[in-house]
């Protein structure tokens, strides 16, 4: 009897210790969004995170989506070859690269790169008092520090995006022409056919979303690390993991609202 208490005290406390941290989650949020909107702007710390966060980011983006275009092509040429599609290779590599797979994969690569380096950077900040110093000038720590990270993550993941599309859909027109020896004219005339207006604003809709969960993320967790460099290494670590999960859940939110 006793064991069955324990155990119900467990789920217990773990559900209490959630409902404490999105509660902490949501008053950040607010109290972020309410310093993005409001003067004053630090336009030149803002345009520094997005160089940081967009160009710096280009290189494992890129690799990442002509990649995955080509692999992708290969993938349904065999599978379409068992149904004789082989000619739907264009159109299904354009409409997964612009709708899912290029917001997708390049929000994870930046949730790997950009959000463990904001929490290890707003962390160390933490750690060694430098945010307390930060109040102690009269400097608002959310206007300095969170607001020109999530206005930079939100405007540059869409254009990082767009290049991952164009990227990732010439990888596929390559490894279908070069590799798979389809017609190059009718590749891309089949391509833009088959591509909308509503599929590419849905991708750069996600985009915009998922970078602002990535440095909300990096912000949260690195603002309210605490314990030395062990806390900071778990703040990081946490930052990924609640990016990714977050990205993933919002992925399936906006495919739902946008194609339901």
């Amino acid at each position: 009897m006793m064991s069955r208490w324990n155990f119900l005290a467990a789920i217990g406390r773990i559900f209490i210790s959630f409902l404490n941290s999105t509660g902490h989650l949501i008053l950040f949020t607010a109290t972020a969004l309410r310093h993005v909107v409001l003067p004053p702007f630090f336009l030149r710390i803002t345009f520094q995170q997005m160089l940081r966060i967009g160009y710096f980011s280009l290189p494992v983006v890129g690799l990442t989506a002509i990649f995955t275009g080509a692999v992708l092509a290969l993938q349904i040429y065999i599978g379409g070859s068992r149904f004789n599609a082989e000619g739907f290779v264009g159109q299904v590599v354009v409409i997964s690269m612009v709708r899912e797979l290029g917001p997708v994969l390049a929000a994870l690569m930046l949730a790997g790169r950009v959000s463990s380096a904001i929490a290890a950077e707003i962390g160390t900040m933490r750690v060694t008092e430098q945010i307390d110093a930060l109040t102690t000038l009269a400097t608002n720590p959310f206007k300095y520090l969170v607001a020109p990270r999530l206005i930079a993550a939100t405007l540059t993941l869409p254009l990082l995006v767009l290049v991952a599309d164009i990227i990732g859909v010439m990888g596929g027109f390559l490894a279908a022409t070069q590799r798979l020896g389809l017609n190059a004219g009718i590749y891309m005339k089949t391509t833009l056919d088959v591509l909308q207006l509503e599929d590419v604003t849905s991708g750069l809709t996600k985009a915009a979303v998922f970078g602002f969960l990535i440095a909300l993320m990096g912000c949260y967790h690195g603002y309210n690390s605490k314990g030395g460099a062990q806390g900071v290494g778990a703040a990081t670590t946490d930052a990924v993991v609640s990016a990714s999960i977050l990205i993933l859940l919002f992925n399936y939110v906006l495919t739902d609202f946008f194609f339901s």
